[in-house]
């Protein structure tokens, strides 16, 4: 049995002033971000880690760093696993989104074939890349735990493969910064270990 291991980068500035910032450069983890992360690479350490693949978007990259040096592994960037692209929607804040657009997110998760607004990457686009991600992960290190560093959507999109989401319930998701989120492979099939594991003060505050 092997598991793919789906880490969402930890708390940024973008997430402490709910804006999306996409794949703009220059938006590093928090001090609280960080010690989310600590918290996961302690984890990991307990999991036999083989491989550390991670998004090339620097909150990432930052997040697998931390990983690799409490495993002793190295990170490989991959593009499959970087953030949605936001097109016109670059640098909004959340709140001004939904405030303007209404339900562009529930377009967004429930038309998986049309862009729900110019330059907007599809839903169906983040699911392709992901899953040939992992069909590449699996080919090469069969057996093994690997993990992927990443975003908020593109977990969302791996969990859409083996569970029956609606699209209200795609939108109301919420994976948690710095979490841990487990898939585990046997015989071609997939099953749900865990889903944002995190610290377990956590568990009872907003995050």
């Amino acid at each position: 049995m092997a598991s793919i291991i789906f880490l969402r980068h930890g708390q940024a500035q973008n997430n402490v002033e709910r804006r999306l910032t996409g794949r703009m450069p220059n938006v590093p983890l928090t001090d609280t971000g960080v010690a989310q992360v600590e918290y996961a690479a302690r984890n990991l350490s307990e999991m036999n880690v083989s491989r550390i693949y991670s998004s090339p978007i620097q909150r990432a990259q930052q997040t697998a760093r931390i990983v690799a040096q409490h495993n002793t592994l190295e990170v490989v960037t991959d593009e499959r696993l970087t953030e949605i692209d936001m097109g016109s929607f670059t640098g909004m804040k959340y709140d001004d989104l939904l405030a303007t657009q209404g339900d562009v997110l529930m377009r967004f998760y429930g038309n998986e074939t049309a862009p729900a607004a110019p330059g907007v990457e599809t839903f169906m686009s983040v699911r392709a890349r992901v899953l040939s991600m992992v069909g590449d992960v699996l080919a090469r290190h069969p057996g093994e735990n690997v993990v992927l560093v990443t975003h908020m959507d593109p977990i969302k999109a791996m969990l859409s493969t083996i569970l029956t989401l609606s699209t209200q319930n795609l939108h109301e998701l919420v994976i948690a910064n710095g979490t841990l989120n487990i898939f585990l492979e046997s015989d071609g099939h997939f099953s749900l270990g865990g889903l944002n594991i995190m610290e377990p003060s956590r568990l009872i505050k907003s995050w």
